[in-house]
């Protein structure tokens, strides 16, 4: 398989926000192209046996998909190429088949909605027994870890924005078993904020139809892993399964990637304008951002994150009515689900059915894009004061 992605160089290593422009590039040849083609083929040549490295047919292997899978495993520091699913979910389904026969998976409490969706059905099923934790409650969770096979790390965590002490969780769980397999969903924070491989994570999952492809445009998921026995089995999950990634999302989304590292630091900062602004206005009840001194995970955020990310969360008085109502008076802010794209989307997250009942009827999930904060500011202030007068009549 030819390889892609930069050459090593006198100067490396290269900061994150320089790998994301400069890896998963084609090989510097005179009138070689300066990004990566799509290849639309859904067979390749061959004779002879097949044998592992072959691409042999498009469920196996594209070369579209390897630029973004090098540039990617660079950003979160894997020896191994990552790998990319149709989505995130489907991602997330090959992780969750770590999970042996009978074996024991620990998983927040608050996580991706589809990851606890599909924890609670196989474990109905009887293939293993879940244990959902408080993540944010390390003893709690050590207390769960007993024959664990694989412990689900999220942190923050959504929506509830909760900080796991993931060094901690993950020598409790080695120690726990030495075979246990630690997951981590890094999608909102992105390997720009954290590196979850360099606290002993064995695999960190992605949706890339967030932050990492960035423009509400495709649908997609990656694994990252440098233990190349797991890297192997969850290779073998999506060849079988087929949950692959089509070549003009892989395009895509290495595109959007080219920008992460713009996107990431204008989106953070407005968020971290507007949670200290949301924290002070009269209408508004409760705030989560770990970028708050008065946020529960905000010690441990600021060990662990380089930065705190783009997502918000808050509460108004009058509970569910109010917080749709806001919603619905707000006129920049895209009232839609998902997050991470350069437009700035709000949530009320109880309205799917299947959100646990943890969370409050009147949580506001934002996820704030790279528009102009004041504009944002304005439209959020508007809205909140347009229901806290009626609220008060």
């Amino acid at each position: 398989m030819e390889e892609t992605g930069r050459k090593p160089t006198a100067h490396l290593p290269l900061a994150p926000d320089t790998v994301v422009v400069s890896s998963g590039r084609p090989p510097r040849e005179h009138d070689a192209p300066v990004n990566p083609p799509i290849v639309l083929s859904s067979t390749f040549h061959g004779s002879g046996p097949v044998v592992d490295g072959d691409r042999a047919y498009g469920r196996y292997s594209n070369v579209s998909w390897d630029p973004f899978e090098a540039a990617l495993a660079e950003l979160e520091g894997a020896e191994l190429p990552a790998l990319l699913f149709s989505s995130g979910l489907a991602a997330a389904s090959a992780a969750m088949e770590l999970v042996p026969p009978g074996g024991v998976l620990v998983i927040p409490r608050h996580a991706y909605q589809g990851s606890l969706v599909m924890a609670t059905e196989l474990a109905a099923k009887g293939i293993f027994e879940l244990r959902v934790v408080d993540i944010a409650e390390t003893e709690q969770v050590v207390a769960a870890l007993a024959g664990v096979s694989v412990l689900w790390l999220e942190s923050p965590t959504n929506p509830m924005l909760e900080i796991a002490d993931v060094p901690a969780l993950v020598s409790a769980a080695k120690a726990a078993n030495p075979e246990a397999v630690v997951v981590m969903d890094n999608t909102f924070a992105t390997p720009l904020v954290q590196r979850p491989l360099a606290w002993g994570v064995d695999v960190v999952l992605h949706s890339v139809t967030k932050y990492l492809a960035g423009h509400s445009d495709v649908v997609l998921g990656a694994l990252v892993t440098s233990n190349a026995a797991l890297r192997a089995k969850l290779l073998h999950h999506r060849s079988i399964h087929g949950g692959i990634a089509g070549p003009f999302e892989a395009w895509l989304a290495l595109r959007g990637l080219r920008t992460l590292a713009l996107r990431v630091e204008r989106s953070q900062a407005s968020a971290g304008i507007l949670a200290e602004r949301l924290l002070g206005h009269p209408g508004v009840e409760a705030v989560r951002y770990p970028g708050l001194p008065s946020d529960p995970g905000h010690q441990r955020a600021s060990a662990q994150m380089v930065g705190f990310g783009s997502i918000v969360c808050f509460q108004v008085p009058g509970g569910e009515a109010a917080a749709t109502e806001v919603v619905d008076r707000l006129a920049l802010w895209t009232p839609a689900t998902s997050l991470g794209g350069v437009e700035s989307l709000v949530e009320r997250r109880r309205r799917h059915s299947n959100e646990p009942r943890t969370v409050p009827e009147n949580l506001l999930r934002l996820s704030v894009g790279i528009e102009n904060v004041e504009d944002l500011w304005a439209d959020l202030s508007q809205a909140l004061g347009a229901v806290q007068d009626r609220l008060g009549s």
